[in-house]
């Protein structure tokens, strides 16, 4: 075989994907046809506005939710963020005076998981150090992979105000039990003799859109992430929220011209958002046929890995009674003195990512999704997405 002749083959779509060529076009067309303010009244500004609108329908759809319900952003980190500050001055909204029994003030309380993307848990690591808010991450079951419902009903107190937990590991591939969690946090029997913050419930779900279907009504959430270059649309994002500012808070974290009904300022980006519409189109049309593509092609490389490196093999986002998204495969090929960076240099032909609980080199850090699913550390962990 002529090595030099071989494409190089992308194996990191979790962490972005390329543009799907009708996104591209979309894209074209809105920023040459489309480049009015979608605020203005007159032709140019409501050609914008269509394509906006047009975009809105086609994510709500995708997340069988209403236009009104879809709040654009510049990506997941600002939508998780969004929610966070929310969930926070909801809080204090509802209790401006509260204070606990030995005088301090009671603070709001979030409960989350050890599996999260930096956009969760360091805002609310943050939150926790300055002292605004108090913070449990609820342990994932070293048995499945994924948070059990018990141990997130277990977590809740009186104060507490937010459950977020995403619905698929960026890493392991695992699906977290969404429905089944918000469903027993809403059916918490709560004492009805104190006055009791609502605990609003949000998902990340950046790893799920484009691989299986996402359904709002179905996971029971308030709030639900959608981040666009996770699935073949450009680096922008959208915040499902259920009937925002009527049946469900949301707050601004800045202000300005009133785009967004108010709830996210600033002039929209038509081109980004009209790629984000198409590829949401694309999702309905085709969600079938993507999962079972991406599972066909996963469990071939798996099945290959297998066989190549028999019981030195280990896969990582395994485990029974759990299930995967369709395109994730993390992999630890046990041996002493493997060292995952130096391995993927001499792969000339393949783009992947070390998914490091191993040692690297002495820059390298450990993946705490891996440890908190009881990965040893001194596995090599490559990741296939």
């Amino acid at each position: 075989m002529d090595m030099a002749n071989i494409k190089s083959v992308y194996l990191d779509y979790n962490a972005t994907t390329p543009l799907e060529d009708e996104v591209l076009s979309a894209i074209h067309s809105a920023l040459r046809d489309a480049w009015g303010n979608p605020s203005s009244s007159h032709e140019a500004g409501k050609k914008a506005k269509a394509v906006i609108d047009q975009a809105r329908s086609s994510i709500a759809e995708m997340l069988n939710a209403v236009s009104e319900d879809i709040i654009f952003t510049s990506g997941g980190t600002e939508a998780n963020n969004l929610v966070i500050h929310t969930a926070m001055k909801h809080f204090h909204d509802t209790f401006p005076n509260s204070t606990e029994t030995k005088g301090s003030p009671l603070l709001p309380h979030i409960i989350t998981s050890n599996l999260e993307h930096d956009s969760v848990k360091l805002v609310i690591d943050h939150f926790v150090n300055e002292g605004k808010i108090e913070a449990s991450f609820v342990p994932a079951s070293k048995l499945t992979g994924h948070v059990e419902v018990d141990d997130v009903i277990a977590a809740i107190r009186p104060n507490t105000c937010l459950v977020t937990i995403m619905m698929a590991n960026n890493e392991t591939g695992v699906i977290q039990p969404i429905t089944d969690i918000m469903k027993a946090v809403r059916s918490k029997h709560r004492d009805p003799k104190h006055e009791l913050p609502r605990i609003l419930l949000h998902t990340d779900a950046a790893q799920a859109i484009g691989k299986i279907q996402v359904d709002s009504q179905e996971l029971g959430v308030d709030y639900l992430t959608v981040v666009g270059h996770k699935f073949y649309a450009p680096r922008i994002g959208a915040l499902f929220v259920k009937g925002p500012g009527k049946a469900t808070p949301l707050s601004p974290m800045f202000y300005g011209g009133g785009q967004e009904r108010n709830f996210r300022p600033g002039t929209e980006n038509t081109g980004m958002i009209a790629g984000l519409g198409k590829a949401a189109e694309l999702v309905v049309k085709n969600i079938d046929k993507y999962e079972k593509n991406m599972r066909e092609v996963r469990d071939y490389l798996e099945d290959r890995l297998t066989k190549e490196f028999e019981d030195r093999v280990h896969f990582n986002g395994r485990f029974e009674n759990s299930q995967r998204i369709p395109n994730t495969c993390n992999v630890s090929i046990r041996g002493e003195g493997l060292q995952g960076n130096k391995i993927l240099k001499c792969t000339k032909h393949i783009q992947a990512s070390v998914g490091a609980a191993c040692h690297s080199d002495v820059h390298s850090r450990p993946s705490h999704i891996l440890l908190a699913v009881g990965i040893p550390y001194n596995s090599l962990c490559i990741l296939y997405q």
